[in-house]
């Protein structure tokens, strides 16, 4: 699975109340969601933002309360995957859980540039800034996980295992 897009970049530390502030969580909606998504970094996002698009950070992106609600507003919102130096640890598992890919490159997040073309291999991990040309290495998406991914998320995933 290969995945295109520009680079939305963001600093290190971005909390799950940036990603979608907490006045937004009397919804589950993943449309209501979306529209509100990274209003707390940056109020004028998405303007320019483009389904696909990708997003970069630093260090301990999705850090802070442990809400699900934090990957669903990204994923709703069109994000085609998440790039960063380091996830919080329940971000990291709560992204999988629905879908949405994430990917672990300190190197990438720190080299990559706001408006920089990206691609990014899934299955390898490989991550190439087609802006400069440059690759970028990352753990690949085990294949268990792909599935997860393939399906819209876990609870999609074990509803096909059953049917």
């Amino acid at each position: 699975m290969e995945i295109r897009g520009k680079a939305w970049k963001f600093g290190s530390d971005v909390d799950t109340d940036a990603i979608i502030p907490a006045r937004y969580l009397n919804t589950s909606d993943p449309a209501e969601l979306a529209e509100h998504c990274m209003e707390g970094a940056v109020p004028s996002f998405p303007s320019g933002f483009k389904t696909g698009d990708i997003f970069v950070a630093g260090k301990n992106f999705g850090c802070g309360s442990s809400r699900e609600h934090a990957p669903i507003a990204i994923k709703a919102a069109g994000v085609s995957c998440v790039i960063a130096g380091t996830f919080a640890r329940i971000f990291y598992r709560n992204a999988f859980n629905i879908g949405l890919p994430i990917f672990e490159s300190a190197e990438a997040a720190e080299d990559i540039r706001e408006g920089d073309e990206l691609a990014v291999a899934a299955d390898t991990g490989v991550i190439t800034n087609l802006t400069t040309g440059k690759t970028y290495t990352s753990a690949p998406v085990p294949p268990f996980m792909q599935e997860i991914i393939a399906a819209g998320g876990l609870i999609n995933y074990v509803a096909n295992k059953f049917k």
